[in-house]
């Protein structure tokens, strides 16, 4: 059986309750010993698991690309995926990136099947000690973590378009990117608590942070129930409401492009500051952008930008 399913009462559907895969490093290959890649703006990266492709100059969409199991997560489809954003990071065409979800779903979590076997495994081995036991299962959820934070690391915009499950670390994963919109359709839960565990690959350590409701965050991260796209959006978890899903492409297309043509420059320091705010202080904050600025003021961006706009043209960039 693929999946483990729990039923909501007051929906009609099952859903896939996701956990955490835990493991030794003897027992799954790591996942942090990749290389980065490069993508030309004609280039697509296939794998198995994720797809890369070029929607409009200067924009990638990364899917997840298991459609049969609702685009749950693997061991080599995490792999996969951090890698993928880190060529991204580093490729100078890519100005802004949309993350979504082939099939029926966005994401409903993490496949347990890849990894239960292994997780039993580990706890039923008498013969790791149990401290040494604990610390692998800590650097095991770190390099886990890992693959989420690199969407806060990456300095590209990045917007999560969601339709349909979103659900465990489909959260996880919405929570790290920059902008968040959905379909009418999707649907939204932290499971964990179902499971007996709490959620440690980051819905609990950003939600609060993205929305700033901190009862309603509670509530449904311990009550683990299902809500739309409706309450989502009034709490702010996402910004807007498309129709459908090819509406929701559409849409996520057309805001990837307007920020692509915007300066690389002003845009990449925007998110950098927006994140160092968010975790410090205004008075480091203002002292961050101000040496921030203090070198990306010396950009041609600024002039070019300005001479645009006193000759009513369009502006153009040069790659970063």
């Amino acid at each position: 059986m693929p999946f483990l399913f729990f039923s909501n009462k007051n929906s009609q559907n099952s859903f896939p309750v996701t956990t955490i895969m835990l493991s030794t490093r003897r027992l799954l290959p790591s996942i942090t010993n990749f290389t980065h890649r490069s993508l030309s703006t004609t280039s697509i990266l296939k794998s198995t698991d994720i797809s890369v492709k070029e929607e409009r100059p200067h924009v990638y969409n990364v899917k997840l690309n298991r459609p049969a199991k609702l685009n749950t997560f693997t061991m080599d489809m995490w792999r996969e995926f951090k890698k993928a954003i880190d060529g991204l990071a580093e490729d100078p065409k890519c100005r802004s990136i949309i993350i979504s979800g082939e099939g029926k779903a966005f994401c409903a979590g993490i496949d347990l099947a890849a990894g239960l076997s292994n997780i039993i495994q580990v706890i039923q081995d008498d013969s790791i000690e149990i401290g040494r036991k604990g610390r692998a299962v800590r650097r095991f959820i770190g390099e886990i973590q890992d693959c989420f934070t690199a969407l806060e690391k990456c300095p590209k915009p990045i917007i999560a378009a969601v339709h349909s499950h979103c659900l465990g670390a489909g959260i996880d994963l919405i929570t790290a990117c920059d902008i968040r919109i959905a379909s009418q359709d999707a649907n939204f839960s932290i499971r964990e608590v179902d499971i007996g565990l709490a959620a440690d690959i980051g819905t609990l350590n950003r939600i609060q942070k993205v929305v700033g409701n901190d009862s309603w965050t509670r509530e449904i991260a311990l009550t683990a129930r299902d809500f739309g796209a409706d309450e989502a959006h009034r709490y702010g978890l996402i910004s807007r409401i498309c129709d459908d899903r090819q509406s929701l492409l559409e849409n996520s297309i057309e805001l990837a492009a307007r920020i692509a043509e915007k300066s690389p420059i002003a845009v990449q320091g925007t998110k950098e500051t927006l994140n160092y705010a968010r975790d410090h202080s205004t008075e480091d904050s203002l002292n961050f952008i101000k040496t921030w600025n203090m070198s990306q003021l010396l950009s041609t961006d600024l002039m070019n930008s300005a001479l645009a706009a006193m000759n009513k043209q369009k502006a153009t960039y040069e790659d970063v």
